[in-house]
């Protein structure tokens, strides 16, 4: 099985389950994915927002760095500031380059005093390990080729999750534990990129078939592909590496200035020490020229990505970096890049589609208020 590229196309340990449950699978990162299953992406999509879905993300890179003093060598690489977390606490970071831009967006979580866990993306997990490697030769970086990743997302997630692990349904947002569901140990984080509440769990892929069987037969759970996990992190504003980001956007064009943590930033008691520090901090004085945005499309026409961005008189201020239809919205979405000027929710402005003007409109992200349980009771942001 070869990409048209002549490359060897990877299997994630579940493929065998995705195939006998008849789902579409398509390429992606250098792996063949599950695109859908027989229902389709809208009713997975709902499904996730009214229930709970499964998802393999096993495509994912997995890495442990390790080794004394990490945490401030860390810092020298993501802009947070990591010696302060807290023994399984878990945050969304970013890798900068030189030039201020974004080399990878991941979750990184404290496992011991001098050991720190990475989930990043699949299509740039080699230029990470390459990237961590060159700037921490004295540390252990280890990629964990043995483990699996599935995502237990929606509202019932932690409802099934009980009845498999009550520590585990206790969790709140971005905490995280190791612990054992079934006889199999895990190592379980409260979290997700599908704006739902939810669950990441990696586990050996020696296990990962058994336990996912396990969280199928609740009777509740069914699988979701590719396609409901797009559509879920647009509808969430949530970035995708390589559209709204790559290594020449800047965490505050993205709107990621939370990423850095206050004391690295311009003013903190940890002032800057990280790649790219004097390129971001020039933008955050003067504010960046063009921002991401959410936009809502007034006709039926899907929005793609790679379609301009033109004003009412035709210039051009702007590109569509992801859109799609939205299934709880029911009408087509998108993000992207335009100039500051324009990025005012409210603002009315065109994409070209297929060479003519459509009408889209800048709007507040989240287009769909996120779930995540930060409490006793959900919040929404």
């Amino acid at each position: 099985m070869y990409s048209t590229d002549g490359q060897q196309l990877r299997k994630t340990a579940l493929y065998d389950m995705h195939v006998a449950a008849k789902a579409k699978m398509v390429t992606f990162a250098g792996y063949k994915m599950p695109l859908h299953y027989s229902s389709g992406i809208m009713r997975e999509h709902n499904h996730s927002r009214d229930t709970a879905s499964l998802f393999d993300v096993s495509h994912m890179g997995q890495i442990i760095l390790s080794g004394s003093g990490i945490g401030a060598a860390l810092e020298k690489l993501i802009p947070i500031d990591l010696q302060s977390m807290s023994i399984y606490q878990q945050l969304y970071a970013v890798m900068t380059n030189i030039e201020g831009g974004i080399v990878d967006d991941l979750v990184v979580t404290r496992w011991a005093e001098d050991t720190y866990y990475l989930v990043v993306n699949a299509a740039r997990k080699e230029e990470d390990l390459n990237h961590l490697r060159n700037h921490l030769p004295d540390f252990t970086v280890e990629y964990m080729s043995d483990q699996a990743l599935i995502a237990l997302q929606g509202p019932k997630a932690a409802q099934v999750m009980e009845e498999l692990s009550p520590t585990a349904s206790h969790l709140t947002f971005m905490d995280s534990c190791h612990l054992s569901i079934g006889g199999v140990d895990c190592f379980v984080s409260r979290s997700g990129y599908t704006g739902e509440d939810g669950f990441e769990i990696s586990v050996d892929q020696a296990h990962v078939q058994s336990l996912s069987e396990q969280l199928l037969a609740n009777g509740i759970v069914k699988w979701a592909g590719l396609g409901a996990r797009d559509s879920l992190r647009l509808e969430a504003g949530l970035c995708l590496y390589g559209n709204e980001l790559n290594e020449t956007i800047s965490p505050v064009q993205a709107g990621l200035l939370w990423t850095i943590s206050k004391s690295r930033r311009p003013g903190g008691i940890k002032e800057g020490g990280f790649l790219g520090d004097e390129a971001i901090f020039s933008e955050i004085a003067r504010t960046p020229k063009r921002c991401r945005v959410a936009l809502v499309v007034e006709h039926r026409v899907p929005v793609r990505r790679g379609a301009k961005i033109v004003d009412n008189l035709g210039d051009v201020i702007g590109v569509v970096t992801s859109g799609g239809f939205s299934p709880t919205l029911g009408l087509p979405i998108a993000m992207g890049y335009v100039q500051r000027e324009y990025s005012v929710p409210g603002s009315g402005l065109n994409a070209i589609i297929r060479g003519k003007p459509r009408g889209i409109v800048v709007t507040k992200m989240p287009l769909v208020p996120t779930r995540y349980y930060r409490s006793a009771v959900p919040l929404t942001t």
